[in-house]
């Protein structure tokens, strides 16, 4: 799994995820996403790349997410594939990181 970050207008970062979001996934993520959500008030996460969502994979959204909301910043997921998006509505994650499809949805969301 690798992580980059971008910059965007308005102070919103964008995480932009890429390979598998299973157990080795998210501890390669872990530290990088703790600090972002340290360090960050809008945080857009581009899912766009991952390919697979698992158990730790969600924890390794929902801890940064809850630390975020915690400091009274924001966060959505941007693009889910079909199979990540099922994944986040089955296991409720969708209910409390909002998910959008369209950027400018996403970015209003955030403002």
């Amino acid at each position: 799994m690798a992580l980059a970050t971008e910059e965007l207008t308005g102070g919103v970062t964008k995480v932009i995820l890429d390979g598998r979001l299973d157990i080795e996934g998210a501890a390669a993520i872990d530290l990088q996403m703790n600090v972002i959500a340290g360090s960050k008030k809008a945080v857009l996460v581009d899912l766009q790349k991952v390919s697979f969502l698992g158990s730790m994979g969600l924890r390794a959204l929902l801890a940064p997410a809850r630390a975020i909301k915690g400091r009274g910043g924001k966060i959505v997921l941007f693009a889910p594939n079909e199979m990540v998006e099922k994944v986040l509505k089955t296991s409720g994650i969708d209910t409390l990181i909002p998910v959008h499809h369209e950027l400018e949805s996403a970015l209003a969301a955030l403002a």
